[in-house]
């Protein structure tokens, strides 16, 4: 059971849907505030911004990560305009809060209108089964398009958990929420001037990955689960999946390495072959910029043949949405460590945290294939017209496959990365846990010196 100490108030002006504490999960001091109930359904009226707000800033002023409960049906109209800037006031301390200290809200409720924006500003979102949350209503929604839709199908915790990845974790109840609110604790600093905490592992450092290689087909195409590999290369029962449900051709969670909390990023070869769509970028962008603000290294398993192709992806901002990946990638200065499992083709072989991006350490399994695209692909516009001369179908074919395994041989391989420097080591599938975490040991104190500016312009 999660152990909870009991609050400490924080005063403010006197609220009936709002209120705010100090207290200690798990012996670890925290911010908390609560809204539901009053006269409208937990309504954010200035009072309630006013609480909430002064919770926000009070986890800032003393470090501490802050927790928030929200059943809310919205702006309080019968405060008039003031609600508005009521809920506004809050989203501007949570803004402040943004990569200073942990921000994990639980959804236990309604969710909706502009607080429902809240959301979106948080580090995590935890939202129970019977939760609901969106901007718009469904009479919104039916006057304006004259679709008929309810509240659960507007914006259902298993929506939000699948397919707008506004959820981190939709769970059953509320005690089930606590529960995931302590265990992400257990990863985190309790602001961005801290390490996160490390914890003693009986699993030992330098173990052999047997079940990690042997869950990784030889075959190309074939599909496996890389969330095997993963679990075998960190700690024994250490692996939290985030976002779990949502873009799930790629993998973003929290686990330990030698009992220091990572981030881990994976391509996932059971789901569109591996490849990454708008999506995954989203995901993993957003994953990797919040490892960064909390000191949490960050562990890159590859596996992918490319970005995926289509019309609709093209025309949606593929091209804006993986420069998100490049650019939080390549702005991290936490300890970054990448593994080449199998597949790195092209563009999407760069934006996993490549070499080119400012990757620490980057190894490869003997068996990857590093290039810019694969070698059936690459023979047709290498020698395409040369194959299309040669009349007999079985000669052609023939020559086509000895062409394949030249480039192969040549290009499509590991040796020949390291040989270049974007390699630094190919090493033997069982050695994967000690090698990354030597490197791990190795970039612990790693800092960099930047120029000072405010911030970059994120292609968001």
């Amino acid at each position: 059971m999660t152990e909870i100490r009991p609050p400490t108030p924080i005063v403010g002006r006197r609220s009936d849907a709002a209120t705010a504490w100090l207290t200690e999960i798990e012996r670890r001091q925290v911010a908390t505030f609560r809204v539901e109930g009053g006269k409208h359904v937990g309504a954010i009226g200035p009072p309630e911004g006013e609480a909430l707000a002064r919770a926000v800033r009070i986890a800032i002023d003393l470090g501490i990560p802050l927790i928030g409960t929200i059943a809310s049906s919205g702006a309080d109209v019968s405060e008039g305009i003031a609600s508005l800037h009521g809920w506004g006031t809050v989203a501007k301390a949570m803004v402040d809060a943004s990569g200073v200290i942990p921000t994990i809200l639980t959804v236990v409720g309604p969710c909706v209108s502009g607080p429902a924006l809240l959301l979106g500003v948080a580090d995590l979102v935890v939202m129970t089964e019977d939760a609901f949350a969106y901007v718009t209503g469904p009479d919104t929604v039916r006057d304006f398009t004259g679709i008929e839709i309810d509240n659960r199908a507007l914006g259902s915790a298993t929506m939000h958990g699948t397919r707008s990845g506004v959820a981190s974790f939709v769970v059953a109840d509320e005690d089930a929420a606590r529960e995931v609110v302590a265990t992400v604790l257990e990863y985190l600093p309790s602001n961005h001037l801290e390490d996160p905490p490390v914890y003693a592992t009986d699993d030992p450092i330098d173990r052999d990955c047997v079940t990690a290689a042997a869950a990784v087909p030889a075959r190309a195409t074939a599909s496996y689960d890389v969330r095997t590999v993963i679990e075998d290369v960190l700690d024994a029962d250490s692996f939290l999946d985030v976002r779990g449900g949502h873009a799930t051709n790629l993998v973003t969670g929290l686990g330990r390495l030698g009992g220091r909390p990572v981030g881990v990023v994976a391509n996932q070869p059971q789901q569109r072959a591996g490849t990454i769509d708008i999506e995954a970028s989203e995901k993993a962008a957003r994953f990797v910029q919040w490892c960064d603000c909390f000191n949490l290294p960050i562990i890159t398993f590859v596996d992918t043949p490319g970005f995926e192709p289509g019309k609709d992806l093209e025309w949606r901002g593929m091209i804006r949405h993986g420069a998100e990946l490049v650019y939080a990638y390549a702005a991290a200065s936490v300890p970054r460590l990448g593994i080449v499992l199998r597949k790195a083709y092209g563009g999407a072989y760069i934006v996993m945290d490549s070499k080119g991006l400012g990757n620490d350490w980057c190894g490869a399994w003997p068996t990857a294939e590093i290039a810019v695209l694969g070698a059936p692909g690459a023979v047709q516009i290498l020698h395409g017209r040369r194959l299309a001369r040669i009349a007999d179908d079985e000669e052609r074919a023939r020559e086509q496959t000895a062409l394949v395994e030249e480039f192969e041989d040549r290009f499509a391989n590991p040796y020949v990365a390291a040989e270049r420097g974007f390699v630094d080591d190919v090493l033997a599938a069982t050695d994967t846990r000690r090698m990354l975490a030597a490197a791990l040991d190795r970039f612990s104190t790693k800092t960099e010196v930047r120029p000072t500016r405010r911030h970059g312009n994120t292609p968001l």
